[in-house]
């Protein structure tokens, strides 16, 4: 892009940016990308973001070493490492070669010292709020930060990751971990520009001050609202409801042919469609299956790219544990609340999945498409437990356990229940008034109260354990069973604060699975953590359908070949920059 171009696009993005969250540019431009969401950007700092809406802007800010090739989940392929390594040692040393002449967004030129810094930060903020966990265990034998865990020393995280003599990046694992360089893949593990950051008031890298950056808070840091990643677009401007993008032009992957990338915050789904159907937007978030179909299949100007893989599982969270006095109305089993441990007899978990109706909801939203999953688990994965029982909608069974539980108090003397859904989470919302039908339905007692809330709330209310119950789901960070089961499963998990659900049995055998590489082993302990789910009813699962994305038919390089679930932040499947328009 010419300076004039650039001045230009930045002028009529600044004129335009308060009226973006209800009209986009009008007839998109060939070289301009605007896409429509109903969340907002938490943020754009890759040591912090854990949310879709945050890792699609920073997957084409920031590159990581290696990501997966087109669309396979086991193939890869260098990004900013010149080959792909191999491992040696016993499996527990990698040494990455990197590209030469990589520049940042800043100008500045990349090397070994900032891939070592970048994976360093990570290690040692690794707070509560972001992915680097996986990472850590990985690097460290631990999940935690050095406040956390004290045998997580300097010496431990400068041993994981170093330079060598040769400009090579080392990383050393304390045991073998056939799931790391999957890990690796995750948007989050971008390579950052050291010398901007550190000038931006980020930790410098040294031994003398990392202790007081241990799980740091970084959402109040620069990186969180400005960038200088590798990747072939730089931040231009961001404010609370829009992301704008501009070509990177020293990109070493040669500048690409969207130089232009607006991101929006547009909260009504019928909005988004109205300006995805007039081509003000070429990629909307489109809702359930159901609104794809009604509203924007056979349209024209629309192409809609069906049974697409999916890496997701989804379903409703029910707290064992509500830490928030308001939302528990009057905190006891009076008919005007619930108490805090309302979910943590089983009984009433049992209940609520039996007064779903799977049937209904996969006709209704997936349009008959969908599987009933037997476990939080994609069933594309290894490790699914296909021989696993599954909740049916059963009146009667919900009306026995609804009896049942807390000694008969429940059906006695009834229930309200607050129940919250994300902002444009449709699929959410709409699982919630079914379950809300059937419920009341049993007992004129019986209440659930449907509240919708915005994403940059709930994100932090469910990690707090002050949501009552929630629809919720989770995309693969990377493509291997444990970043599921342990998520869902464990109470070392991200959700557990979110559920509060905790058995021995099964934390012992995800740690097994995690710790051992035979497949046929890691199958049985997966088929017996499903088993203990289902007879415990952690979660109320949803069946999962196949993926769809309706694009603009003048949109180029997106197709159901290439479409990879582990990239699917741009609703695409694919880096921005593998985009085009005709």
């Amino acid at each position: 892009m010419n300076k004039r171009h650039h001045m230009a696009f930045a002028s009529a993005l600044l004129l335009t940016s308060t009226a973006l969250t209800s009209t986009a540019l009008a007839a998109t431009q060939k070289d301009t990308l605007v896409i429509q969401q109903a969340a907002t950007i938490t943020t754009l700092d890759p040591a912090l973001a854990y949310d879709t809406f945050s890792l699609q802007m920073i997957e084409n800010i920031y590159e990581t070493l290696w990501t997966h090739r087109g669309g396979s989940l086991t193939q890869m392929t260098p990004l900013l490492a010149s080959k792909l390594p191999t491992y040696t040692n016993g499996g527990r040393t990698l040494v990455v070669t990197l590209r030469k002449g990589v520049k940042f967004h800043s100008g500045n030129t990349m090397t070994c010292a900032d891939a070592e810094y970048t994976y360093r930060r990570n290690l040692v903020t690794n707070n509560a709020d972001s992915a680097n966990w996986f990472i850590a265990e990985s690097l460290l034998g631990t999940s935690e930060n050095a406040s956390k865990d004290k045998g997580v020393t300097w010496a431990r995280i400068a041993n994981a990751v170093k330079c060598n003599a040769q400009g090579q990046l080392v990383f050393t694992l304390p045991k073998p971990d056939p799931a790391f360089m999957a890990k690796m893949t995750f948007a989050g593990q971008g390579v950052i520009d050291k010398a901007w950051a550190v000038k931006q008031g980020e930790w410098d890298g040294r031994e003398a001050t990392w202790k007081s950056w241990a799980g740091k808070d970084l959402s109040g840091g620069k990186l969180a609202g400005s960038a200088s990643g590798t990747g072939a677009y730089r931040l231009l401007r961001r404010d609370a409801d829009n992301v704008m993008l501009v070509a990177h032009t020293a990109y070493w992957g040669g500048v690409p042919a969207i130089r232009n990338v607006v991101m929006q915050k547009v909260g009504e789904l019928a909005v988004r469609q109205q300006a995805f159907l007039r081509g003000d937007a070429d990629l909307i978030e489109a809702g359930t299956r159901s609104n794809v179909d009604a509203q924007l299949r056979g349209k024209s100007g629309v192409v809609v790219l069906d049974n697409l893989p999916t890496t997701r599982a989804q379903g409703i969270f029910m707290n064992n544990n509500i830490k928030s006095a308001p939302a528990l109305g009057s905190g006891k089993l009076d008919g005007k609340g619930i108490p805090a441990n309302f979910f943590s007899d089983p009984n009433v978990r049992k209940a609520f999945a039996y007064a779903f109706d799977y049937e209904r909801f996969n006709n209704d939203v997936l349009r008959g498409k969908g599987t009933v999953r037997t476990m939080m688990l994609p069933d594309s994965f290894p490790g699914y437990s296909a021989g696993t029982k599954t909740y049916t909608y059963d009146p009667v069974k919900a009306t026995e356990f609804f009896k049942k539980a807390w000694g008969g108090q429940v059906w006695q003397n009834g229930f309200v229940v607050n129940a919250n859904y994300r902002t444009g989470h449709i699929l959410g919302q709409v699982a919630l008034e079914l379950l809300k039908q059937n419920v009341e339905a049993l007992n004129p007692k019986f209440r659930i109260n449907i509240n919708v809330e915005p994403w940059s709330e709930q994100s932090v209310k469910f990690q707090r354990s002050e949501e009552v119950m929630i629809p919720m789901g989770w995309g693969a960070d990377y493509a291997d069973p444990d970043n599921f089961v342990t998520t869902f499963y464990s109470s070392s998990g991200f959700f557990y604060p979110t559920n509060n659900w905790k058995d021995a049995n099964v934390d012992r055998w995800v740690q097994q699975a995690k710790e051992t590489t035979d497949q046929a082993t890691r199958n049985r302990l997966y088929k017996q953590v499903a088993d203990a789910a289902f007879d415990q009813s952690p979660f109320i699962i949803f069946p999962e359908d196949t993926n769809v994305r309706p694009i603009r038919s003048n949109l180029k390089g997106a197709t159901a070949a290439n479409f990879n679930p582990m990239r699917s932040f741009t609703f695409t499947g694919t880096f921005i920059r593998e985009l085009s328009k005709k």
